[in-house]
């Protein structure tokens, strides 16, 4: 049996936080400066933050703009990477301003689940077509593909 010290270095996760904001049912997808690839805002947690923290602040750093949370969409395993995604249906706050780039972002768009243009990152596609969906209950779902093959799958 692995000693207590072990047994938590090799558990390890990373938690993401992503958001899919809805707005006169359209959804905000944003361009990622790095590959290209479109896909929802959002990043990993910093130490100290509760997932609604850490989503608004990945939110205001990556398109400047404000959210509330509407509802938890899913949890995502992504177990390739150790990683859990929290997904939250958000709507921008009256006082946001409209979202924009940043040195992450190269462009933002709004689109619906049936128009989501050909290189959105396939995760990302699943999750908001989740959040269109209008399920009350959250979906759980794994997905098991590396952002690379994703990119190949496309």
């Amino acid at each position: 049996m692995a000693a207590q010290g072990d047994m938590r270095s090799s558990t390890r996760f990373r938690v993401g936080v992503f958001g899919v904001i809805e707005r006169d049912g359209r959804f905000l997808l944003a361009r990622r400066s790095d590959i290209g690839w479109w896909n929802l805002p959002g990043g990993g947690l910093e130490h100290g933050e509760t997932p609604e923290e850490g989503l608004t602040r990945e939110v205001r750093e990556e398109i400047a703009a404000s959210v509330s949370v509407v509802r938890l969409v899913g949890v995502y395993a992504k177990p390739q990477k150790d990683e859990i995604v929290l997904v939250y249906l958000c709507r921008l706050t009256p006082d946001s301003p409209p979202p924009g780039t940043s040195d992450e972002v190269s462009e933002v768009a709004w689109v619906t689940p049936d128009a989501l243009p050909e290189n959105t990152l396939p995760k990302h596609a699943e999750r908001l077509r989740d959040a269109a969906a209008g399920q009350a209950a959250p979906f759980l779902r794994a997905q098991r593909t590396s952002t690379t093959e994703d990119q190949r799958l496309r």
